[in-house]
């Protein structure tokens, strides 16, 4: 039969090894690594939730976007579907900008040349649109990556801050016992559990997030192409009408 005094003994150790009683047991260094462990999983799981909305959102409406414009996809003016399209899109930001341009110089083309410096300058201003409104969706994955790196080191540091006052526990009781020994070797494992689950997560949605947004920077970068084609034909329709000079 089992001691009854060791099954109670046991069952107290259970008790402070649960995650409340670990926090609480802890000594303010190991307290700080867990807070901060705890806020950076906190605020990753905020990013990788938006970010993944979004992309999500952006993914459906660039779908929309591309088909109500796919057979006739107007270069003087903006189609009413980009015009509803929230001012945030990428997709309608990239348009109206190229739209725009076009629409600021579009009297200035007289001569074959000039039609080509239109089409370069619809170009350049579509690609810093496009790079603009991509570093935008970028914004916040770099401190994915940073928890990925640091989470586990900084679990580490807790882990070996805790053994280290274990040790000092032993020497100081000269005891060697469960019930002496437990706690701290487990507040000090909670810490490296806690940037475990911390980095795990940033660092898979990171990897998952940057491949979505490259992902959608292609579908923004075939969207300038399909317009610079319409463009080009729209400028060769314009000139055969008015017998555009050769440069």
């Amino acid at each position: 039969m089992s001691d009854p005094a060791i099954g109670a003994a046991s069952a107290a150790v259970a008790h402070a090894l649960s995650p409340v009683e670990l926090f609480l047991q802890a000594d303010s260094i190991v307290k700080t690594v867990i807070v901060l462990l705890l806020l950076a999983s906190a605020w990753g799981w905020a990013v990788i939730a938006e970010k993944l909305i979004r992309l999500t959102l952006l993914h459906r409406r660039a779908t929309a976007l591309i088909e109500s414009v796919q057979n006739d996809l107007p270069v003087t003016e903006v189609a009413p579907a980009f015009l509803a399209a929230p001012a945030s899109d990428p997709l309608a930001q990239v348009y109206k900008a190229a739209v725009e341009e076009y629409q600021r110089s579009s009297d200035l083309v007289a001569s074959e040349g000039q039609r080509d410096a239109l089409q370069e300058r619809v170009h350049r201003v579509s690609v810093l649109a496009s790079a603009a409104a991509l570093d935008q969706l970028q914004q916040r994955l770099p401190g994915l990556a940073t928890i990925g790196a640091v989470g586990p080191f900084v679990g580490l540091f807790g882990t070996v801050w805790g053994i280290m006052n274990s040790f000092q526990g032993i020497a100081a009781s000269n005891n060697t016992s469960l019930a002496v020994v437990a706690p701290g070797i487990a507040e000090a494992l909670f810490a490296t559990a806690l940037g475990l689950v911390a980095a795990i997560p940033a660092v898979v949605f990171y990897n998952r997030i940057s491949g979505d947004i490259g992902a959608y920077g292609k579908r923004v970068t075939a969207f300038i192409g399909v317009f610079e084609v319409e463009l080009s034909r729209h400028l060769s329709r314009k000139g055969e009408r008015h017998g555009l000079r050769v440069a």
